[in-house]
């Protein structure tokens, strides 16, 4: 029953995880880097600071599917 509970958590956090990791934007916005369109100050400010909450939830996500892993290892 725990091994089944656990990886039922394990999945969710799996499914989390590559939701957190698709959602984040690249070192290099692309195209628009080139026309300057997204220079703004606000705009920057905005996206660094979704952007760090995001890379701040994915390293606790990722750390929980990992515990969870290692628990199912040993379960």
């Amino acid at each position: 029953m725990a091994t089944t509970i656990v990886s039922v958590i394990q999945v969710l956090a799996g499914a989390v995880l590559i939701l957190f990791v698709l959602g984040q934007s690249g070192k290099h916005s692309g195209l628009g880097m080139i026309s300057g369109a997204s220079d703004s100050f606000l705009s920057k400010n905005k996206a660094k600071s979704a952007d760090a909450k995001l890379a701040k939830w994915t390293k606790w996500v990722a750390i929980v599917f990992i515990v969870l892993t290692l628990a199912l290892s040993c379960l």
